[in-house]
């Protein structure tokens, strides 16, 4: 708590702190609109590279700034779909159901950073009060995605893929003419819900924000576990960051392979977590992406229609797979030992177990349905032309299945190590003497 002497003093918890009134209103506005459009901006900035490395600016008409709209509300949650043809001659359909990771991460770290900034400086926050600070954001969030979902909506003639269908298709005014677009009310309702879950995890990952009264009970169950889980998720992006630009620099895909890195990142990372862990997916992938992936990745989903994705099928396309799991038992066990280090001392090795499965059996739940993928295309001319799929789904209760288990042995032996450091460490109690 900040405090200050003198006439006029006030505790930054006090009732003068939350300065009510037009004046204080105008504040707090101003403070969610700072965060919604700095959340904003950074998810364009984001998108606009990481489509500009995919070749997302030579699309004609205008094209550009209409898929990063487009990406930027499937980041919150919504799906784009694709239709087109020319005539009798020709179509197109498909669809998108995917989250660019990348540009979600970037705008819910800054939202969530930015909502908790201001309550920081109090000492105590009441319930009434962090639900106007979750109102405001909402309306001017709800606004935002409004203003986004304008321009998310474009038409423009591509080509097949086909020189013979293109030229055919040019000759007799035929070409396909593909037009896409995010439907307004499922990109602000989900959209919202990925603010809700936003919102929500800032505050159970921040161990300085104030909580409400009826909340405070849950401070030490659920924060230091959510940090050690959020810290986990980061640290995998941060290593696989590097990971990325290495391939991008030798790999001889520069510029495919930074559009990964700029738009689906974290999706890999977190792909990397749960398979070494022992989680599964399945799926395949047909045709053309237009965008890289890793070579025991790519093997394993173009060998049939719905193959089983996990440590044991990329070890047959590379051994090195292996180290996954390698990684991801130091790395878990580093999450319950920093888990149980912050948490007050008083906590019991088997709470610690508990708290860090359902934290990472949660965290499971949300990697499996943020990494899946749904995307299809197609293009007719004439009865010629491609197609293309790629579908990921993940096997949910293998995952949360694995996530709790693994946060259990994880809290039990953080729990106790970080009992003996605490033992090893403390100063030796001297007797009282006698006088």
């Amino acid at each position: 708590m900040r405090t200050s002497s003198g006439p006029g003093a006030r505790t930054s918890g006090g009732p003068a702190a939350r300065t009510g009134g037009p004046a204080g209103e105008l504040r707090h506005w101003g403070e969610a609109l700072t965060s919604v459009v700095a959340a904003v901006v950074a998810m364009f900035a984001v998108a606009a590279v990481g489509l500009y490395f995919a070749g997302a600016n030579e699309l004609p008409s205008g094209g550009y700034g209409s898929v990063v709209a487009a990406t930027v509300l499937m980041a919150c949650g919504a799906s784009a779909r694709v239709e087109g043809g020319a005539a009798f001659v020709a179509g197109a359909k498909g669809g998108i159901e995917a989250v660019p990771l990348s540009v979600s991460l970037t705008g819910a770290l800054l939202l969530g950073w930015l909502f908790l900034r201001p309550m920081r400086l109090h000492a105590t926050v009441t319930g009434r009060e962090l639900l106007a600070r979750v109102g405001r954001v909402a309306v001017l969030w709800a606004a935002a995605l409004l203003l986004v979902s304008i321009p998310a909506e474009q038409s423009f003639v591509v080509s097949t893929g086909e020189p013979l269908i293109d030229e055919l298709g040019g000759l007799i005014g035929a070409s396909p003419t593909v037009g896409f677009a995010v439907d307004t009310g499922r990109a602000v309702g989900f959209g919202l819900i990925w603010l809700a879950v936003v919102l929500l995890l800032a505050l159970a990952v921040s161990r300085r924000t104030p909580l409400p009264l009826p909340l405070l009970r849950f401070h030490t169950a659920v924060r230091p576990a959510a940090h050690a889980v959020l810290t986990l998720l980061l640290v995998y992006v941060a290593l696989a960051l590097p990971a990325g630009l290495v391939e991008a620099a030798v790999g001889g895909h520069a510029r495919q392979t930074m559009a990964v890195v700029f738009l689906g990142l974290p999706n890999l990372a977190w792909l990397a977590l749960g398979i070494g862990m022992g989680g599964a997916w399945h799926g395949h992938v047909s045709g053309s992406l237009g965008l890289p992936m890793p070579q025991p990745l790519a093997g394993v989903l173009r060998e049939n229609q719905n193959v089983r994705l996990d440590a044991a099928t990329l070890a047959d396309q590379d051994s090195r797979a292996w180290l996954l799991v390698a990684l991801a038992v130091v790395a878990l066990l580093l999450t319950g030992l920093g888990m149980a280090m912050h948490a007050p001392p008083t906590v019991k090795a088997r709470q610690h177990a508990l708290h860090l499965a359902v934290a990472l059996g949660v965290a499971m739940l949300l990697i499996g349905v943020l990494t899946r993928i749904s995307a299809a295309y197609g293009l007719t001319l004439l009865g010629f032309g491609g197609s293309g799929a790629a579908i990921l789904e993940p096997d949910l209760l293998v995952l949360v299945a694995v996530g709790a288990v693994w946060g259990a042995v994880a809290g039990l032996l953080g729990g106790w190590t970080a009992d003996r450091v605490r033992r090893d460490t403390a100063p030796p109690e001297h007797p009282d003497r006698p006088s």
